[in-house]
């Protein structure tokens, strides 16, 4: 039988209080969030470590079902929760179990995002152990997300052991780790801004180049700096003082 192992969780669903909604006071209600937010966490990881104790058992069968399937399906009816978050519940205890020692090694907990873990598989598949697991500890579930989803491509390096940079939407990655995420909530105007900027920073990381940052006034300054940089880089290029 496959062990299943148990977590200590102090704040399960209908446990902490939401006294806090009732309150004024900012901070009172920021740390009753927060502690909502904690205990929401630790649930979900109790929650699948329970569903995978469930499947890997059969103690389904105990209940008078023939499958995990009817199980899920029976809770659904009962709770009123879409068939598609109790399995991913499900694919965070299997996953939490199957890494488990990797995961004691790092340290990670509840207060990491649990729901990075249904992405843990995948991202070992095409990234070295050490990385994901620094990653997994280290980023959001968002930024995770986007770096397990990567192509295998991108963290081929270039000839030389230049980094490669690759963009994907609003995301920028470098050797295959997620560098930079461009908020989508940017007006247009500031987005293209930025990407351009960013364009030419990859530019010159990847050849090994320098970029030189300077700000200017207007675009009308912007114009002639621009003529005026290039004729000093040409000289510069051809050896000249």
């Amino acid at each position: 039988m496959e062990t299943i192992t148990t977590i200590s969780v102090d704040s399960l669903p209908g446990l902490f209080t939401l006294d806090y909604t009732k309150s004024d006071n900012a901070a009172e209600i920021d740390n009753g969030i927060r502690d909502t937010i904690t205990g929401i966490r630790a649930s979900i990881l109790a929650m699948g470590l329970g569903l995978a104790k469930m499947k890997a058992k059969g103690l389904f069968r105990d209940l008078g079902l023939q499958s995990m399937a009817q199980y899920i399906k029976q809770l659904s009816d009962k709770t009123k929760m879409d068939q598609s978050s109790i399995y991913n519940w499900l694919t965070i205890g299997e996953a939490y179990i199957k890494y488990q020692n990797d995961l004691d090694q790092i340290g990670f907990d509840e207060s990491d995002g649990p729901t990075k873990l249904p992405y843990l598989k995948r991202a070992l598949e095409i990234n070295e152990k050490q990385h994901v697991f620094d990653n997994l500890k280290n980023m959001t579930v968002r930024e995770f997300v986007s770096f397990a989803k990567a192509r295998e491509s991108s963290v081929i390096p270039t000839p030389g052991g230049q980094p490669v940079v690759t963009v994907r939407g609003n995301n920028i990655y470098v050797d295959g780790a997620l560098a930079i995420i461009i908020s989508k909530k940017l007006e247009k105007r500031t987005s293209a801004y930025f990407k351009k900027v960013l364009r030419v920073a990859c530019e010159a990381l990847e050849e090994g180049g320098v970029i030189q940052p300077v700000q200017l006034r207007n675009r009308k300054e912007a114009k002639q700096f621009a003529v005026a940089a290039e004729r000093l880089k040409m000289r510069m290029r051809r050896g000249e003082d």
